[in-house]
């Protein structure tokens, strides 16, 4: 039995929300990438820079993949909907999201800091590929450890359930 993640792209989410909730991710997008002009009227664009690295929608997005999840768990199951199996589903899924989002800015500040010290000394056909490879290297390995990580913390908390299953405390 393989624990590897699949990753894939399933454009069919597209058409599962509703045009509302494309206008408050496009508002949160908006009002982000508003601050970061301020910020760089104000620090310069160095700084300004830096917060448009900030995944702009990720809070839209998060309350919006939550409150999908708890409705599809109530339209799966009332009862698990009602005792909280839907709130929890639904935390999971945008918990999942933003550490996604998480890998990718971590990977997005590796580019700019390639981008940055590398254009003054090269040309902008040798940064900019060199700079999108290190990005995916540095998400993908991230997302890599991670998942070697939360498979022996699993494998770890299996054992230790097995331990206590075995050797019940008597008071």
């Amino acid at each position: 039995m393989s624990l590897a993640t699949k990753i894939k792209i399933d454009p069919s989410g597209l058409g599962q929300s509703h045009w509302y909730e494309y206008l408050i991710r496009f508002l949160f997008g908006g009002i982000v990438t508003a601050l970061a002009g301020v910020i760089a009227k104000r620090y310069g664009p160095s700084i300004g820079g830096l917060f448009l690295a900030f995944p702009a929608i990720l809070p839209a997005t998060a309350t919006l993949l939550a409150r999908n999840q708890q409705e599809k768990k109530q339209g799966q199951d009332r009862n698990s909907a009602q005792k909280g199996g839907g709130v929890l589903r639904g935390r999971e899924a945008a918990g999942v999201d933003a550490a996604g989002a998480s890998m990718g800015t971590i990977g997005l500040a590796v580019f700019a800091l390639i981008v940055w010290k590398g254009l003054p000394h090269l040309s902008l056909a040798v940064v900019l590929p060199l700079a999108t490879l290190a990005y995916f290297v540095t998400a993908l390995s991230i997302w890599s450890l991670r998942e070697t990580l939360w498979r022996r913390l699993r494998e770890q908390f299996r054992m230790l359930s097995r331990h206590s299953d075995a050797n019940p405390h008597r008071s």
